[in-house]
């Protein structure tokens, strides 16, 4: 087991350009924590250069503490699962796992090599597979042979790039579940890469948003998700994404808005005050449909009416949308931040989250209530979330390390007791 510490990381290729841009981040023994962000951004980098496949340009990169920029990859005890397998293709699944193990000539008796892949084998249900060919297995069950791999070196972290990409989106959901299972299980500091923020929110304890080669923030998944720090953070992690609407104050505790006045509670509006322009985040679940509300509920919200172009019913919800003409300004504002996130564009809409009994129907105007003590208020020139509340953020992820720890000590105790009986 490991701790990885991040010290002012910088990565600049030959024309200069920092890839990865003045990163520091502790990763605890133990943690699961994921890189995130779009194309480009510096995530599989920054995996690279903690594995020993990037030179380091500046910075210190300290495994348990020990500073190893100059080691070999080989020397830093780090296992890395690729995004294509990296396979043998002429051998068993047995010989790939054991690979790593025979590299290391005369450590490992053959009754060694024979119990750590038979335990790895098990650990990942590949026990009845291990005679076969990868040409043979489906992409999960080659998936998990990587991984098998990487559990027999005894690493002291795994580091994961885009493993899951390779898969269909049934396969996706299935591996990330397995993955969550066994890193828990083996208590493991594990680094894992990806621009899945689905992904992201599944897997990690906490996840590390990155754009353009710097760190956004750094928080649990439920930190990011309900306290992130800027625009970027916001648009990226979230599915639907957020909404943002251009706002201007407009008398006492109340916005105007594309979709018409909102009356916001007086601590947000505090944080308008004095702007002549703001954006509102608004996430779609933060809508119902008036008509379904309690009018006990109602006095903590605004309620509104607006066109609704058309609805997605999914069985479980339906999603609304609201389109709406934002000015020049926003527009651009609005190109930027879809640049940034890797995507075309986005779009001048509001998706709203409805209940499956809504009957609200597109071509149509309905009767909408948002609950504005969850919005957002973002400065549109700096990004910055004017709304943040850090200690409330804080919280939310002290509480998920505290259940991660609680989590991380039943494993080695329940592995501690496994190695007693083999013993015994």
């Amino acid at each position: 087991m490991a701790s990885i510490t991040l010290n002012n990381l910088v990565k600049k290729y030959g024309d200069g350009f920092p890839a990865v841009n003045n990163v520091s981040l502790d990763i605890a023994d133990g943690e699961f924590i994921i890189l995130v962000g779009p194309s480009g951004c510096g995530k599989s980098t920054l995996l690279r250069m903690i594995v020993g496949l990037e030179d380091i340009t500046s910075g210190d990169l300290l495994i348990n503490g020990e500073r190893v920029n100059d080691k070999a990859p080989r020397d830093r005890n780090l296992a890395m699962v690729f995004q294509n397998y990296a396979l043998y293709p002429h051998l068993t699944v047995f010989e790939n796992i054991a690979f790593p193990l025979r590299l290391q000539k005369g450590k490992y008796s053959e009754d060694q090599i024979r119990k750590l892949v038979t335990d790895a084998a098990s650990t990942l249900e590949l026990t009845e597979h291990l005679d076969r060919k990868p040409g043979n297995l489906s992409g999960g069950q080659r998936q998990r042979v990587a991984m098998g791999r990487a559990i027999v070196r005894q690493a002291d972290a795994f580091l994961f790039d885009e493993p899951l990409s390779n898969l269909d989106a049934k396969l996706r959901g299935q591996m990330r579940s397995e993955i969550s299972q066994m890193q828990r299980r083996l208590g493991i500091t594990s680094v894992y890469v990806t621009h899945d923020q689905t992904e992201a929110m599944t897997l990690g304890d906490r996840v590390a948003v990155l754009k353009k080669g710097e760190l956004q923030q750094v928080a649990s998944p439920r930190e990011l998700y309900e306290q992130p720090v800027n625009l970027f953070v916001a648009g990226f992690i979230g599915s639907p994404s957020m909404n943002f609407l251009p706002a201007t104050p407009a008398g006492e505790n109340t916005l105007s808005t594309a979709v018409g006045d909102i009356r916001i509670p007086a601590d947000k509006a505090a944080k308008a005050a004095g702007k002549k322009v703001v954006l509102v985040g608004i996430r779609p679940e933060f809508f119902e449909d008036a008509s379904l509300v309690d009018e006990s509920k109602r006095a903590h919200g605004s309620t509104f009416t607006a066109p609704i172009t058309h609805t997605e019913w999914l069985g479980n919800e339906q999603y609304g949308y609201i389109h709406f003409d934002p000015t020049p300004e926003v527009r651009e504002l609005l190109n930027s931040l879809a640049r940034d996130m890797d995507a075309d564009e986005l779009r001048p809409q509001v998706v709203v989250t409805l209940d499956a009994a809504s009957r609200i129907r597109g071509g149509r105007d309905a009767e909408l209530w948002l609950d504005t003590r969850k919005i957002h208020i973002f400065d549109p020139e700096t990004g910055e979330n004017l709304t943040r509340d850090p200690d409330a953020g804080a919280r939310l992820t002290e509480e998920a390390n505290s259940q991660r720890a609680e989590e991380i000590a039943m494993a080695r105790e329940e592995q501690e007791q496994q190695v007693a009986t083999a013993q015994d």
